[in-house]
């Protein structure tokens, strides 16, 4: 642990976590900078970043942060100042050039810039950023020093970059190690496996030269019909909370920043809309509070999260990026945020494009920087955010000072990253052999494993027996596809293994492994077909003959259906949950032949499969996998592993039920009576297809000796919680154990059931493990009429249990 950095962390109010790097200075390649006036600014323990010959403070490591930060700040024009409030996009994207150029010496950034994001990083589905600069490793590294020298000696105060980086599926760049979407992490319910994930992106990213990775999304998913639900960890706070913290501190472990997107309720748009939506949260204030902001509260104020995106939606009639609200009062005063505020790309635009609550774009850049934001990104050259800025500034209508209040935070994070210290990256050997290294692989393909579901085994049909199935049929279109685990927010150029693969490996070889197609993901007239029925093409016809031809003569039919990367993710919501195109036609007459039919699905939101789970034996989730994933689907279907996971998100019957998720309000999603004095018939389809926290096994696990005691006194103190879990079948498994709670009596109406605890546990046969919570007053508390948050003495119910519907064990406890 650098020794200064330990003293800066005390001094900006946050706990010090080892950080990998060393904390001897590296030179680049030239030792000395030779410009117009040959000035040395090259010395063995520091840099002489603004060329004026002497040691200044803000150059000394030894000092503290804010002493730093305060010295360089007050060095600063207002044009140096402005510089450091937007975002470069990077090569392919806004950034024409790889490397700098003389133009460089022209361009608004010739006075410096705050970031440069996903610089020559290869990005999936961009033919624009092909680069050869990705990699190896090595080449990338010396592509950054190169553009960090630039700004270091042809600025006048040096002041270095921040390199940004996206990083929710592993990192966003060339071979960088691949994991599931965070859907599929989530459904892993495993806090250990999230932090290796959290350092992994984070080592990766430092030894490639970033210094900021716009990781993890913490919005929780309530609307399954929203495209981003695939990247989202689940639907509730306390599950995404969990996993955002432990990703955020390792992240931040490593040394790089950690920015969790997006702030905030961003996954609430009304009626599940994204792309041209993007708005109109209907939200309540309780809501909001106790769901959508828990994850960032989390993340922020426990984690200590030194980045945070700004969403491009508005809350009760105020764009997020230009609300003095949640930019401030939230953020910086309750939560004590100390790092800088970065805008999702076009958000500031909206203030005035989209919420039409500026005059135009000038002033959207002036309430945006007036409530808190402090970098802005789009699509479109710098300058025409920094413009603005200056151009206020000189109008008398923005003050000097708040530009200085939001640069400050920006230094202040670059000093926390040792960009003043050791601006250059220096292990390339180290970075060739460490990103997306055997060790790393490995991690990525236990979160492969871990994250499969098992909804259905009706009969024991899985694992496969062999000796019943000498040819088997595997089919649908996502049997042999992989774009749906290269995502344009992870790793490119990566080598994905389909669920075809994975099968023709796994399997025994004295098994006849057959494929075909059998149907397109959707079909020509799809989304509109969801609405009017079309009969398939004669050329899906044909297909689908041809597979159920082939079904007939096979002894098992494997069909693999769902989502690809044109059906879900970002701008692809949806008005059904149901299987795209002919899908579900294509499941049923595979069905149809006799043949026994296990369904593996690649998808990532709920999917109303009622009919598939009515008469098809065995179902696995499988989620957008990343590069593993079709190995990881053969493991569980043969028995290598036993899957555990749960579900992250509840999986409603019909859409017509949603909102359905969890957790919920008292009766808030019971069914109608058909009896009794206000009972009407049975009008609508109630209950979940599959509830939160669920999913099957291959063994069985028995819970016994529930233990609860409270140590709260006056409003403070504990709760531990004690259950021993055995398993009591013949193979080794996984059991996510799983706390919730009930109040019984409060003075607002509060979620009937909360999740509070989660562990995931590996038992051999017979074993058992005592599994132990602690629940602190917080944990017990809610947002009272005034939204104060508080805690109420009374009743509580703490149940144990394997998923929210199936509760084991349960105790009540009176907590005066």
């Amino acid at each position: 642990m650098r020794s200064y950095l330990f003293i800066c962390f005390l001094l900006i109010g946050l706990t010090p976590n080892v950080v990998s790097a060393q904390i001897a200075y590296v030179k680049p390649n030239a030792a000395k900078r030779v410009g117009s006036n040959n000035t040395k600014i090259y010395y063995e323990t520091w840099i002489d970043f603004n060329k004026n010959g002497k040691k200044d403070v803000f150059e000394t490591a030894s000092e503290p942060i804010d002493k730093r930060v305060e010295d360089l700040l007050s060095q600063m024009t207002l044009e140096e100042k402005s510089c450091q409030m937007a975002t470069l996009y990077g090569f392919g994207r806004v950034l024409k050039d790889e490397l700098p150029t003389a133009g460089w010496k022209k361009e608004v950034w010739k006075d410096g810039i705050g970031n440069i994001d996903e610089q020559l990083n290869n990005l999936a589905y961009h033919p624009s950023a092909v680069t050869n600069k990705a990699w190896p490793p090595s080449n990338h590294v010396e592509a950054l020093n190169t553009i960090q020298k630039f700004f270091i000696e042809e600025t006048r105060l040096g002041i270095p970059v921040d390199f940004t980086n996206e990083g929710i599926r592993g990192l966003c760049h060339e071979k960088a190690t691949s994991f599931p979407s965070q859907l599929g992490v989530g459904a892993t319910w495993n806090k250990k496996l999230v932090s290796k994930i959290g350092h992994i992106t984070g080592k990766e990213a430092r030894l490639l030269g970033y210094t900021n990775v716009y990781s993890p999304i913490l919005d929780i998913a309530r609307d399954p019909r929203w495209g981003r639900t695939v990247e989202c960890y689940g639907e509730d706070p306390f599950l995404v909370g969990e996993l955002g913290y432990n990703m955020v501190k390792s992240i931040q472990e490593e040394g790089v920043v950690s920015t969790p997107k997006h702030f905030a309720i961003y996954s609430a748009p009304k009626g599940g809309r994204d792309g041209d939506a993007r708005t109109d949260a209907h939200i309540t204030e309780r809501e909001l509070f106790s769901l959508y902001l828990h994850p960032f509260k989390r993340a922020i104020k426990d984690g200590g999260a030194m980045g945070v995106m700004s969403s491009y939606n508005d809350y009760n009639g105020v764009p997020v990026s230009s609300s003095k609200y949640f930019l401030t009062d939230i953020l910086r005063k309750d939560w004590g945020f100390k790092g800088y505020v970065v805008s999702d790309s076009r958000a500031v635009e909206f203030i005035a494009d989209k919420h039409h609550v500026a005059e135009d774009h000038k002033d959207a850049v002036l309430k945006a920087v007036k409530a808190g934001l402090n970098i802005r990104t789009d699509f479109t050259m710098p300058e025409d955010y920094i413009m603005p800025v200056r151009e206020l500034v000189k109008q008398g209508k923005l003050n000097i000072e708040t530009v200085n209040d939001r640069v400050r935070d920006i230094l202040r994070v670059k000093f926390w990253q040792g960009l003043f210290d050791n601006p250059y990256g220096k292990n390339m050997e180290e970075a060739n052999k460490t990103v997306g290294n055997e060790a790393h692989q490995k991690i990525a393909y236990q979160a492969s494993l871990e994250s499969m579901v098992l909804l259905k085994n009706e009969n024991n049909i899985l694992p496969l027996d062999f000796s019943k199935y000498k040819s088997v049929l595997v089919t649908g279109p996502n049997a042999k596809a992989i774009n749906h685990s290269i995502s344009r927010y992870g790793p490119s150029n990566i080598d994905v293994v389909s669920v075809l693969d994975g099968i023709k490996d796994k399997f025994p070889k004295n098994v006849k492994i057959e494929y075909t197609k059998g149907c397109e993901f959707f079909d020509e007239n799809w989304p509109d077909s969801e609405i009017i029925p079309q009969e398939p093409t004669a050329s899906d016809i044909k297909e689908m003959q041809k597979a159920v031809k082939m079904a007939k003569a096979a002894d098992l039919a494997i069909v693999v259906v769902g989502d690809d990367e044109e059906t879900v993710g970002e701008s692809r919501s949806r008005t059904s949950l149901s299987l795209p195109g002919n899908q579900q036609k294509f499941v049923e007459a595979i069905h149809k032949t006799g043949t026994p039919v296990v369904v593996v699905l690649i998808n990532g939101r709920p999917a109303t499969i009622n009919w598939i789970n009515k008469y098809v034996p065995g179902i696995v989730e499988g989620w957008f996998q990343g590069k593993f994933g079709g190995a990881a689907v053969a493991d569980v279907l043969v028995g290598n592993y036993n899957p555990g996971g749960k579900l992250p998100i509840s999986f409603p019957k019909t859409i017509g039920q949603i909102p359905m998720n969890f957790p919920s309000k008292p009766g808030a999603q019971a069914n109608q009576p058909q009896n009794g004095n206000n009972g009407s018939g049975k009008t609508r389809v109630g209950g979940f297809l599959y509830p939160f926290g669920y999913g099957l096994s291959y063994t069985t696990f028995n819970y016994s000796e529930l233990k609860v005691k409270s140590k709260i006194k006056k409003g403070t103190g504990e709760v531990h919680v004690s259950v021993d879990v055995t398993n009591t079948g013949k193979v080794k498994g996984d059991e996510v154990v799983q706390l919730y709670f009930s109040d019984e009596t409060s003075s607002v109406t509060v979620y009937e059931k909360q999740l509070r605890g989660f562990e995931r546990v590996s038992l051999e046969p017979g074993e058992t493990k005592t599994v132990k919570f602690t629940l602190n007053q917080d944990d017990l508390s809610l947002y009272n009429k005034n939204m104060d948050f508080v805690f109420e003495p009374g009743v509580f119910e703490i149940s144990i249990g394997s998923s929210s519907e199936d509760i084991r064990l349960a105790k009540k406890i009176n907590i005066k």
